[in-house]
């Protein structure tokens, strides 16, 4: 294989991996918007959020604003958690913006 033709595999292959990873980033602003998406629940100032996959209690809490380790905390109070595991499809109640 000639020196220019490695060059040429060498360029397309690291485009086509910087694609995949904007890509991958535009996937997950976009999932994260979906979470965002909320009912509203009974409870005046607060949501109802299904859990994205990937999504943290940080990251919902960096979605609500202000400080992240006062929403965290009042997350977990509100959804009764013993820790800070979550999982993709689980319902949080969470302060509204």
């Amino acid at each position: 294989m000639s020196v220019k033709r490695r060059r040429k595999l060498a360029r397309t292959f690291v485009g086509i991996s910087l694609l995949v990873v904007i890509g991958a980033g535009f996937s997950a602003q976009g999932n994260a918007a979906d979470a965002s998406e909320s009912h509203r629940s009974g409870t005046a100032g607060y949501v109802t959020v299904v859990v994205a996959p990937g999504e943290t209690l940080w990251s919902i809490a960096g979605l609500v604003g202000g400080d992240s380790s006062a929403v965290v905390d009042e997350i977990l109070t509100l959804n009764h958690l013993d820790g800070m595991d979550v999982v993709a499809g689980q319902k949080l109640v969470v302060p509204a913006k």
